[in-house]
């Protein structure tokens, strides 16, 4: 099973927009250039991330985004859900319209208890953690 880039970048830019926040907007474009993502791709992550009541925009010159709630509250499984991003490990499980042949499969109880791992495993890490991580590696490559 492989996230998709969606998600992926969708937590990168996160944890990006987290590092450089210090209370100020960040903008996508700085976001973009430290994470080699397209500023067009950003933008379309971003317009979900904020329907999903994780970051906020702020206009004008200056301007950028802003996370909508500290980075401890806000858990990885979240970030992939407001981008859309399926967390269950077969096509057949889709979260919107259940397993057709629930009742007759044998693995479904196995594929059902993966995606449940998952969520689990991705809801226990916040994209504070996520954060400090990043820190810890930005001080080990700069010592």
């Amino acid at each position: 099973m492989r996230m998709s880039t969606k998600a992926q970048y969708a937590v990168r830019a996160m944890v990006n927009l987290n590092l450089y926040s210090s209370g100020s907007p960040v903008s996508l474009r700085d976001i973009s250039l430290r994470e080699s993502i397209s500023l067009t791709y950003l933008e379309q992550l971003f317009v979900k991330l904020r329907r999903g009541k994780l970051v906020k925009s702020v206009r004008g010159p200056g301007g950028g985004y802003l996370l909508a709630k500290p980075a401890g509250e806000i858990q990885v499984d979240e970030i992939i859900d407001s981008v859309e991003e399926s967390l269950v490990p077969v096509a057949c499980m889709d979260q919107k319209h259940g397993c057709i042949c629930d009742d007759l499969c044998v693995t479904h109880n196995v594929w059902h208890g993966l995606g449940e791992r998952i969520r689990q495993f991705l809801s226990s890490i916040t994209l504070a953690d996520l954060t400090e991580e990043a820190q810890r590696k930005m001080k080990q490559v700069h010592s």
